[in-house]
């Protein structure tokens, strides 16, 4: 019995003539959870026990299970490109699915031939797929017309397909908010169907109780216009955007909401009444912006700040909004994280005043000034999220390649790695403005309702976490 072997730079192809009986051919591969997610996305199959962990956890198979077919794929795969190979044609094929594959299971596909005919180079191959056990998953018989020419091509290395699951860390962000009390929220004029839309899901998820700041007329026209239904909700009267700021940040000042939502107002609107000395919204921290965002091709949150208050912030304005991003990383479940301080270069220059800043901050570290995260800079902004950009230029550092919260030098620099990400990157965001007395739920006008709902999530984690740092020195 011949058993066939695979070259690694050739794919070889065996002939009807070639072909003996009892010859076999097999592969290994172990499912990841992105070979689900691609198979769904290719084929539109998105039954819940492929997709959906919450459904799939409820089912005999307690998880995530691979769609039957990605195995009788992996049984294509052997025939078209090794046993017989090139040229081969599928002609039919029966199978048996014996039991559910699991992410991380390694399946190992063999087919061996059982019959050959003369008559059209028909071959049929007995096919069977077992797990990392032994177990017999799928089994089953293919019948192909065998290639009649022999064919040696060269081999093309599998395409390079990122799969982005846009949902995964959406809903892990509130999954973090499951059994916590909504906060009730002041949402400032909320005039546009993204920022009304966005208010209301966030409520139907159980993340605010809205009070709708605005033109009570038109709020009520706009509601109609996209079926929804405000008679649940409490709706203040003001008569323009500017009202509805100052309406909206005296209710936070008078503690009868939690937090401040932008809706379709300009950020300086709502901001400059926050920031009013009047308006006992203030604190002694620097407020300052923080986007969250889920990068596809970055392997986890990547926080950026600041990106919208602080124009062009001093040393000290630093100080505070690097303890502001730390403070939200540990709302979201970070003990430590990761704080690149950003420059176009990677070593102090006595002309570049953000490298300067980069090296002041790293030591007001050292000495305890900002608290709870890991800072190291100046690094440039290959060096902070690539880790193979950080070695080819020799950088040791505990940051380098692996950053959870960037910091930019300015307001402009922020905010253009910001939207890049979101519209050349196919990032995801959230954004959320910390420093003052309540947290402001901040978006751009242009963000969509699901941008608004993770924004909320953001201020409610910010307001337990308070909450809890509030019950320790109360306790001490």
């Amino acid at each position: 019995m011949m058993e066939a072997t695979r070259s690694q730079e050739m794919i070889e192809n065996h002939t009807f003539d070639e072909i003996k009986v009892g010859d076999c051919a097999q592969l290994q591969r172990t499912l990841r959870r992105e070979d689900i997610q691609l198979f769904a996305a290719m084929s539109g199959d998105v039954n819940p026990a492929h997709v959906d962990p919450e459904y799939a956890n409820s089912t005999q198979f307690h998880g995530i299970i691979a769609h039957g077919m990605w195995g009788g794929a992996l049984i294509s795969t052997v025939l078209g490109t090794q046993y017989p190979g090139p040229g081969t044609i599928y002609l039919s094929q029966s199978l048996r699915f014996e039991r559910p594959v699991h992410v991380g299971d390694t399946l190992t596909v063999k087919v061996t031939v059982l019959e050959k005919q003369e008559q059209g180079r028909r071959v049929s191959l007995d096919c069977v797929c077992t797990d990392q056990h032994g177990e017999e998953v799928i089994s089953g018989t293919a019948f192909v017309m065998a290639p009649s020419e022999k064919v040696q091509r060269p081999r093309v290395g599998p395409l390079e397909v990122r799969v982005s699951d846009r949902n995964l860390r959406y809903q892990q962000l509130l999954d973090l908010t499951k059994g916590l009390p909504p906060l009730r929220v002041a949402v400032v004029h909320p005039c546009s169907e993204d920022a009304l839309r966005g208010a209301l899901e966030a409520a139907v998820m159980g993340l605010i109780t809205p009070v709708l700041v605005g033109p009570q007329a038109r709020l009520h026209a706009l509601a109609g216009s996209l079926g929804l239904d405000l008679g649940a909700h409490v709706l203040v009267d003001a008569p323009h955007s500017h009202a509805a700021a100052a309406c909206a940040v005296a209710m936070a000042s008078r503690g009868e909401v939690q937090a401040l939502m932008k809706g379709s107002l300009h950020t300086d609107e709502l901001m400059l009444e926050v920031l009013r000395s009047e308006s006992g919204l203030r604190t002694a921290r620097r407020v300052s912006h923080v986007f969250v965002l889920d990068v596809p091709s970055y392997p986890k949150p990547l926080m950026i700040s600041d990106a919208a208050i602080n124009v062009e912030p001093d040393l000290e304005a630093k100080r505070d909004i690097v303890q502001n991003a730390i403070d939200l990383a540990h709302a979201l479940g970070l003990k430590e994280p990761r704080v690149a301080i950003l420059a176009a270069v990677e070593t102090v220059n006595a002309k570049m005043r953000s490298t300067l800043d980069a090296a002041a901050l790293c030591k007001m570290a050292d000495r305890g000034q900002i608290q709870g995260g890991i800072v190291d800079g100046p690094l440039a902004f290959d060096n902070a999220i690539s880790a193979q950009a950080a070695h080819e230029k020799g950088i040791v550092s505990r940051v380098a390649g692996v950053a959870d919260i960037l910091i930019a030098p300015d307001l402009e620099a922020g905010n253009m790695i910001s939207k890049q990400l979101q519209y050349l990157a196919d990032a995801q965001a959230a954004g959320i403005v910390l420093g003052a007395k309540v947290p402001v739920i901040l978006t751009s006008r242009a963000d969509g309702a699901a941008a608004r709902v993770a924004s909320c999530a953001l201020a409610l984690l910010l307001v337990k976490a308070k909450a809890a740092q509030d019950q320790t020195v109360q306790e001490a």
